[in-house]
């Protein structure tokens, strides 16, 4: 077998359990929607907005996760296991210290957050419940994100997926118990999906001790979170800050989309909470290769073997250019099926079909950018280009643009949308400039961690 069958072979074995995860994660979110659908547009608009805060969430716990996964997968390939274990102490820290702000916000101020993104009443009640009912979910979020993230970097991606698949299912089955009430459960409505999330989080965490428990190498150990390790520490607080930087910029200025579509009127936000579960779906496959190529190249660069990470960073845009004209072509085919079963007003129907329409190639920009700056640069301990890259792009460029077009031009719905779907081929010289350079390809793993003195 040539070395390029290796790559390939090793790369589909670790998307399809990924894949998969991202699969059930998608389900999730249309699941609520599906379900919403119908109790009311009202529900449908205030869940969507008020999980922007999960969004964000999110982005922050991704962010630490992938600072945790660039050491890692490298420590992995240099077969450094207790390095591993201190850095999953050390992304902890700063998980749990978010995930409890989070949690406090959630629970203490809901109304004030709810009416960051709308200034429409009911939106606000049924969005403050429903963030009352999630503030749980969003502790145990804290901490199996790393743990899931720390089994992905060192290949324990089956593991990681069963741990989600869990989770999602639950979800999906009590979402249905706790909107509807089922199984002689109140009838919650857009709370009931707050309370479903909650309670699959819950025992997700509780199967992550188990897994722990039978594990041989990396444990669930809360102890490795006041190991002391000066190097480790500075090189995760320099790798995963850039990191977090650009997730918690990225994702925020995400939401400032859908500040500036919830302020355009509640058929925008219907229409774009339709549209957003269908391009999750469109980006599953091609995420998913961007997450399995950071974690092989990251391998391979901490085995030093560079000229090798160099090859296989070639092949993992070859599949990222693939997927993305895949998952376009997924949005396209999913078109007629939401367009025939969605029930919304005449207006917000057309809203869906355009917004269906533009994210058929947009779906490809995200894609090649998501894999470069997400995957590729961060196996090779470069987070802080995209950093610098996406803080610019979303903050000086498409957030300014969209509250210019709605607020300023007072341009119709469709077109500040569009407007708002140019971020991401903004990006494409930076970013493509950066990856021809090579200057991301660094060996970031050290020697004599552990040693007396």
């Amino acid at each position: 077998m040539t070395n390029k069958d290796t790559f390939y072979k090793q790369i589909f074995k670790l998307v399809l359990p990924i894949v998969i995860q991202n699969l059930l994660s998608a389900a999730v979110s249309s699941a609520d929607v599906v379900m919403l659908n119908y109790v009311g547009q009202s529900s449908i608009s205030a869940v969507s907005l008020a999980s922007q805060y999960a969004n964000i969430l999110f982005m922050v716990f991704y962010g630490l996760g992938t600072g945790a996964t660039m050491l890692s997968a490298q420590y992995f390939g240099k077969g450094d296991m207790k390095a591993i274990q201190v850095i999953e102490g050390i992304a902890l820290r700063f998980s749990l210290l978010i995930a409890l702000l989070f949690a406090c916000l959630a629970l203490l101020v809901p109304e004030p957050m709810m009416q960051i993104f709308t200034n429409d009443r009911e939106l606000i009640t049924i969005g403050a419940s429903y963030l009352r009912f999630m503030s749980v979910s969003y502790l145990c979020w804290g901490i199996t994100e790393v743990y899931l993230a720390i089994l992905r970097s060192i290949g324990r991606v089956v593991i990681s997926t069963a741990m989600n698949v869990l989770a999602f299912s639950l979800n999906i089955f009590l979402n249905a118990v706790f909107i509807f009430g089922l199984l002689g459960a109140p009838k919650l409505g857009a709370m009931g999906v707050a309370l479903a999330t909650s309670i699959s989080r819950l025992i997700e965490l509780f199967a992550c001790f188990v897994v722990s428990f039978l594990s041989k190498d990396i444990k669930l150990d809360f102890r490795y979170m006041f190991v002391k390790n000066k190097a480790l520490f500075s090189d995760f607080v320099r790798l995963s800050l850039p990191a977090l930087g650009n997730d918690i910029a990225w994702s925020v200025a995400f939401s400032m989309y859908s500040v500036i579509m919830g302020h355009m009127g509640t058929d925008a936000v219907a229409a774009n909470s339709f549209v957003t579960v269908v391009r999750n779906f469109g980006t599953i496959l091609c995420f998913g290769t961007a997450s399995a190529g950071g974690i092989l190249l990251g391998n391979i660069i901490g085995m030093n073997k560079l000229e090798e990470a160099k090859d296989g960073a070639r092949k993992v845009m070859k599949l990222t250019v693939a997927t993305g004209i895949i998952g376009g072509l997924i949005v396209l085919g999913a078109m007629p099926i939401v367009l025939r079963y969605a029930t919304l007003t005449e207006q917000a129907m057309h809203y869906l079909k355009y917004m269906m329409l533009i994210n058929t190639y947009y779906v490809l920009g995200a894609a090649v950018n998501t894999t470069l700056i997400a995957g590729v640069f961060r196996a090779g301990g470069d987070s802080r280009f995209g950093f610098i890259c996406d803080t610019i792009t979303m903050w000086c460029y498409a957030v300014p643009l969209g509250f210019f077009a709605a607020f300023i031009l007072k341009l119709p719905v469709l077109w500040v949308y569009f407007l708002l779907c140019t971020d991401e081929f903004a990006k494409w010289p930076w970013v493509l400039k950066h990856y021809r350079s090579m200057k991301w390809l660094n060996n970031i793993t050290r020697d004599g961690l552990f040693e007396e003195g």
